[in-house]
């Protein structure tokens, strides 16, 4: 075994979980952390040799914080339901954690939407830091796309993590959609000054950005679904940002 604890946090993830645990029982620790599913999901993790502990997600920073700190390994790997460590990889954190030259490690994620592996538009390897010491490693406590803090200097790995999150484009817009939600709390939190003009600029910036410069288009139709709804992401944001703020006036 690996001296390794693998951190996952679930939430209804009846269809994945089972192959993302698959991918990871070599490890020495696997830890799940559930927000209360309604489905099988907690049913199918006590199958595996896992620690469960149930939590409600308050805010997504310390969530994961308070999830890696159950951990009983120096290293922790984060990995989400939806998300599996091919053979490559293993081989890969195995040496990682014995060279001990870093307090932290990213890993490319190769992004599926259906059966399609998106290539382009900075989707691949759209690296992310999820191998890391825990005494060294911690995010910020915000709702929406936590900054990550690393004691120490990060190191690359080469092999993939697979991330099949979207099954089909409806859930990568009920993403967009839930995700805009989390965004204009934030904004409305931060008392983040945002007006018409600058929020459409932002919204066709987005697009372009994403489809030209970084050759979303290379990925045809997908290419431009999510250019698309990169742009509507902006907009949904502010839209749902003026209504929040116009509650609070009326209340």
């Amino acid at each position: 075994m690996v001296k390794l604890s693998v951190v996952v946090l679930t939430k209804n993830e009846e269809s994945c979980i089972a192959q993302c645990l698959e991918s990871v029982k070599w490890a020495d620790e696997i830890i799940v952390v559930d927000d209360e599913s309604s489905d099988k999901t907690v049913e199918i993790v006590k199958r595996y040799n896992c620690k469960v502990f149930l939590r409600k997600m308050d805010v997504e920073g310390r969530h994961r914080n308070w999830a890696y700190a159950q951990a009983r390994n120096q290293w922790v790997l984060s990995l989400d339901a939806d998300e599996t460590v091919t053979p490559e990889l293993k081989l890969e954190i195995e040496q990682a954690i014995g060279s001990g030259g870093f307090a932290a490690y990213d890993i490319p994620l190769r992004n599926f939407i259906s059966n399609y592996w998106v290539k382009y538009g900075g989707w691949y390897p759209a690296s992310k830091v999820r191998l890391f010491q825990k005494d060294k490693f911690k995010y910020e406590e915000a709702e929406v796309h936590p900054r990550a803090f690393i004691d120490g200097s990060c190191g690359h790995l080469k092999s993939d993590i697979v991330h099949r999150g979207y099954p089909d484009l409806e859930h990568f817009l009920n993403s967009v959609n839930r995700q805009s939600t989390l965004e204009a709390v934030k904004w409305v939190k931060t008392g983040r000054k945002m007006t018409l003009l600058w929020a459409s600029w932002r919204a066709i910036d987005r697009f372009f950005r994403r489809y030209i410069y970084k050759g979303s288009y290379k990925d045809g139709m997908y290419g431009f679904v999510i250019a698309y709804f990169d742009m509507l992401y902006q907009i949904l944001s502010y839209v749902k940002f003026r209504e929040m703020k116009n509650k609070s006036k009326i209340r």
